[in-house]
């Protein structure tokens, strides 16, 4: 390596962040000739240009060749250790002693009884019928995830064989609410199955799907006025997003195999991506005539979605129609975060949309000193790849494997955009239904809402029963009776619903 390049790559290293990840080295035909991790990718990698006499003759003939230097931000060094060790065993450079992974790494078993249990292995079998979810990185984030589940989502812990015994009284787990009780008929076995589906769901990262289960039995429990259950489904969510925020994830069940790598190869080739893409953004906007409008970025790890770092925003800066300017507020938002260490960088950012979508998008990155970020745009119906820098699109037989993933990825974020949108107009109707109405303000209507639920468990409601909420008295209770169920509250809460 020259001494004018050898600057280059000193000065590519500047611009690493201080952040765990993996560094790939190349030489001057492209190829990875080394794959290392670190816990702080800038001052892991600068010390390999801090001098120019080296005790290793290995390493000195390493840095002597290298060309250039790709990164793969990781949540974790303990991600970063898989990532690392997936990388040399796909591409076995030059440089990279064998990697030796002694340790096998936790999994969830979740045992096929009639009313199964949890239970923690680090050996997977084929043969026992059982579902098995993982690998996990760290004991420690299954560690969190049990906690939640014993709190919230409680299963029995005996091993004994409910085929065969009855007991006539439970143990003190059931007293204590840490075990439905099916050892002696607390719980059916209907009941028993929806709990075990929820924790699945949960430990599979389906984070968001269980939160609208949840929303449902909340809204359900309400509606009969069933307070203290509705309690606990509120609780439920309000942990399972903390948990969230956390970025605590397994490293995605099934997302390690040969064809995942293979097809993540193809895609690096098609699209001329300068590393694997490990971390795919996906960005779509949502909105009906210009209102309530909602940018969205989804985030696939390895081929499979993350919902933990999905992110929505609320469009400020645009008003009416314009998609355009609403991904690019949406793209600065996102990597405002990047940029700051809340979130990390993709090795590939997927557009919803055609050539005008991605050229905003693609000024917005290189305003933010983000042009190395690669952005593609995948328009609909014709299914072409838009590159920056390129007139003509890529186009991909709609068998390829590689656009297969890229179109899971664009409606993904068309989902989580609409449904975003929905969630964000619905409560604009439901705020205004009450808020509308004479004598109710905006802290009044907060109060009916949260002990009631929503706008329609409200309007099913006698008068008298909504004077259970500080500040509504008898008069005006009539009023919003009256209101909800007039012509005008009957549309409002069809709306809301």
């Amino acid at each position: 390596m020259n001494q004018n390049y050898s600057s280059k790559v000193r000065e590519l290293v500047r611009s690493f962040p201080s952040r765990p990840g993996v560094y790939l080295m190349h030489d001057e035909n492209g190829n990875v000739i080394y794959v290392g991790k670190a816990k702080n990718l800038k001052k892991r990698v600068s010390s390999y240009f801090r001098h120019s006499g080296f005790a290793s003759p290995r390493l000195a003939k390493l840095v002597k060749s290298i060309e250039d230097i790709s990164i793969i931000r990781t949540e974790s060094e303990a991600e970063a250790f898989i990532v690392e060790a997936r990388l040399i065993k796909k591409y076995s450079p030059f440089f990279n002693v064998d990697l030796k992974m002694s340790d096998r790494y936790p999994y969830v078993r979740i045992t096929s009884e009639r009313f199964p249990r949890v239970l923690i292995t680090r050996n997977r079998r084929k043969d026992d019928n059982c579902t098995y979810i993982g690998p996990f990185v760290a004991a420690g984030e299954i560690r969190n995830l049990l906690r939640l589940i014993q709190r919230y989502f409680p299963l029995r812990t005996c091993s004994l064989n409910l085929d065969k015994t009855t007991l006539k009284r439970p143990c003190i787990n059931y007293s204590i609410g840490r075990c439905p009780g099916p050892c002696c008929g607390m719980c059916s076995e209907r009941e028993y199955r929806e709990r075990v589906d929820d924790i699945i769901l949960l430990l599979r990262g389906k984070g968001a799907d269980l939160v609208d289960r949840l929303r449902t039995r909340m809204d359900e429990a309400s509606f009969r006025l069933a307070f203290e259950e509705a309690s606990k489904h509120r609780d439920a969510i309000r942990a399972i997003w903390k948990l969230s925020r956390q970025k605590i994830s397994s490293s995605l069940e099934g997302d390690l195999d040969k064809n995942t790598w293979d097809i993540m190869n193809r895609l690096q080739e098609k699209l001329n991506l300068p590393v694997l893409p490990w971390r795919i953004d996906g960005f779509d906007i949502s909105h009906s005539h210009g209102e309530a409008t909602y940018g969205v970025v989804v985030v696939f790890e390895q081929g499979i979605p993350n919902p933990s770092l999905y992110r929505k925003f609320s469009i400020r800066s645009v008003e009416g129609i314009d998609d355009f300017r609403s991904m690019a507020e949406t793209v600065k938002r996102r990597y405002s975060r990047c940029l700051s260490g809340e979130e990390p960088l993709p090795q590939l950012a997927v557009i919803d949309g055609g050539p005008v979508q991605l050229d905003f998008a693609k000024k917005t990155l290189n305003e933010m000193g983000l042009e190395k970020v690669p952005v593609v745009a995948l328009a609909k119906r014709e299914e072409l790849v838009y590159l920056t820098g390129r007139e003509e699109p890529v186009h991909m037989s709609l068998d390829d494997e590689a656009l297969k993933l890229l179109q899971r990825v664009r409606n993904e974020s068309h989902r989580f955009a609409v449904n975003a949108h929905r969630k964000g107009y619905g409560k604009k109707l439901r705020r205004n239904a009450l808020q509308d109405i004479p004598g109710v303000g905006k802290h009044k209507a907060a109060n009916l809402l949260s002990h009631f639920g929503s706008v329609k468990n409200i309007s099913s409601l006698e008068p008298e029963k909504l004077t259970q909420v500080e500040g509504i008295g008898p008069v005006l209770a009539e009023k919003i009776h009256l209101s909800l169920n007039g012509s005008s509250g009957e549309e409002g809460a069809r709306e809301a619903t």
